[in-house]
């Protein structure tokens, strides 16, 4: 037997997207017109944060919407300014009579807050609490299925050792658990699915950009009830900008995958993992912006040629063969 007949093998599956699928991908790029066209609805916008300056609820569902739609980097500057008036606000009476009554305000100040990196304390929540059992109060917030939503959400960003978050987990859990069953009774199928999101996968679980055509749908079916919330600026905003992030992503995926291919490592290499459209997808993850088309391409590289790297020494590779392998990568 020689030595190549005893190879290992890691019985890796084919990779599924083809190279003429891959160079195929043409949606028509219109990334000049649809830039000019979001800038014009940016400006449109912007009139939503002016509306909602002196509503402290509103302003904050306006935050959570654009960041759902994928819009930060369009209104940077007014989220941070919002977000900033709310951690100073904390401290006022007018911000804990608003707490008292409205689990979802509070839930949902909480989770921004933390998720943007703002010291905030698991404290906000002990106005529905029961004190001396060290439970959430279920006649103050099971009648609030959006702030149970946005208190499970909440429960995700909890730090090590905080108490009230672990119990904010179990209640929201179980309390959103048996409703599911009884939203879809009452066919409040949009209430239901919003639940059911959730439970599947919180939000800081989520990579946030592959959210968000889900969060554009959502959003538009809920316009006309959240007219004052969210805008159709906004949510025609949120797809032509999709529009052009993709068609910007399938011009990197074009470009990526003719360069593995005629790097030829692959038919040389036919042991390792051929994942070109997975290792650009972690890429995306880590950056959607269009300007950083230079980042997902450079590092959608480093990851093939890792994956190759890791199956050599995992998989292919003698002991002698990887001692001389590394000596040689060393030099």
């Amino acid at each position: 037997m020689t030595n190549q007949d005893s190879r290992r093998s890691a019985n890796y599956k084919p990779n599924i997207w083809e190279y003429g699928f891959l160079q195929s991908l043409s949606a028509t790029d219109q990334t000049l017109r649809n830039t000019l066209r979001a800038e014009k609805l940016k400006e449109e916008a912007k009139f939503l944060f002016a509306e909602a300056a002196d509503d402290l609820v509103a302003k904050l569902e306006l935050i959570d919407s654009v960041r759902k739609l994928g819009l930060d980097s369009f209104f940077a500057d007014d989220i941070k300014e919002g977000l900033d008036a709310l951690s100073i606000s904390i401290g006022d009476s007018s911000f804990h009579m608003i707490v008292k009554r409205n689990l979802h305000f509070c839930a949902l100040s909480f989770r921004l807050l933390r998720q943007c990196g703002y010291r905030v304390s698991q404290d906000m929540f002990i106005e529905f609490m029961d004190k001396p059992s060290g439970t959430f109060m279920e006649s103050k917030c099971c009648g609030d299925v959006l702030g149970l939503v946005e208190l499970f959400e909440a429960s995700h960003l909890g730090l090590k050792d905080e108490d009230i978050m672990e119990e904010a987990n179990r209640f929201s859990t179980r309390v959103l658990k048996s409703s599911y069953p009884r939203l879809l009774l009452h066919r409040n199928n949009d209430l239901a699915e919003r639940v059911a999101h959730a439970l599947e996968l919180p939000i800081h679980w989520r990579v946030r950009w592959f959210d968000v055509k889900w969060q554009i749908k959502v959003h538009e079916r809920r316009m006309q009830k959240m007219k004052k919330k969210v805008g159709r600026a906004l949510i025609d905003l949120a797809k032509v900008n999709f529009n052009v992030v993709q068609s910007v992503l399938q011009r990197d995926l074009k470009q990526i995958s003719r360069w593995w291919k005629d790097l030829g490592l692959i038919e040389r290499l036919d042991f390792t993992r051929d994942r070109v459209v997975e290792s650009f997808l972690c890429a995306v993850g880590l950056a959607i912006e269009p300007e950083f088309s230079s980042f997902r391409i450079r590092l959608t590289k480093i990851i093939l040629m890792i994956l190759v790297l890791d199956d050599v020494y995992d998989v292919y590779g003698s002991i002698e063969e990887l001692k001389h392998f590394t000596t040689a990568i060393d030099k």
